[in-house]
């Protein structure tokens, strides 16, 4: 009995010892509090802040630094409880000089169904009046199809659950972009998705 009872003082003292240092070993970090989307300016209530004992191969940002992650977007999709990487927010508009950003409102049937990503090459067709093929803009005269504008997604939204409307930024070059947003205020666009770089080899 008395050895069992040494023995049972002894695990105990060495669990103690295990959380003891453990806790001692965790560090405060930041956690998302809710999904942002990649592209999306960080709010404040965007974050949280947790204490987790962290592998020290793992990246993660410290709560000391909260100040600058606000104000910085989102690199990736940021999904609720997953710690902060320094990899995964960026001081760039994700926008390049040349460019200009520009919002498509989208409903089903003007858009794959497929997941769209940032980064997707995609090509915006003209659906209205004015995507009628012009001389010289194709390259082709009056049959060279409708007018379509290449472009770069940057920010996918939150698809609507009553209408199935979705927001999709897209960054176009400059000389596109008043054109491209005049078409997308009327409704009249359509997205197609090009193929990856070395699909259905």
């Amino acid at each position: 009995m008395l050895a069992l009872a040494a023995a049972l003082i002894a695990a105990g003292a060495v669990g103690n010892y295990l959380y003891w240092t453990q806790n001692g070993q965790r560090s405060p970090v930041l956690v998302m509090a809710r999904d942002v989307p990649a592209g999306t300016v960080i709010q404040d209530a965007d974050l949280a802040e947790a204490s987790v004992a962290l592998d020290p191969a793992l990246k993660a940002i410290g709560t000391g630094q909260r100040a600058q992650v606000v104000g910085k977007r989102a690199a990736v999709e940021l999904l609720p409880g997953s710690l902060l990487a320094p990899g995964q927010i960026t001081s760039r508009t994700l926008v390049h000089q040349d460019e200009q950003l520009v919002g498509l409102n989208l409903k089903p049937g003007q858009m794959p169904d497929s997941p769209l990503r940032p980064e997707d090459q995609v090509q915006v067709v003209f659906t209205g009046d004015g995507g009628a093929a012009s001389v010289g803009k194709n390259g082709k005269g009056q049959d060279s199809g409708p007018v379509t504008v290449e472009a770069r997604i940057v920010r996918v939204g939150n698809r609507q659950d009553s209408t199935g409307q979705q927001v999709i930024d897209v960054a176009v070059k400059s000389v596109d972009g008043p054109r491209l947003a005049a078409q997308a205020a009327a409704g009249n666009v359509a997205l197609a998705v090009k193929a990856a770089s070395g699909a259905g080899s």
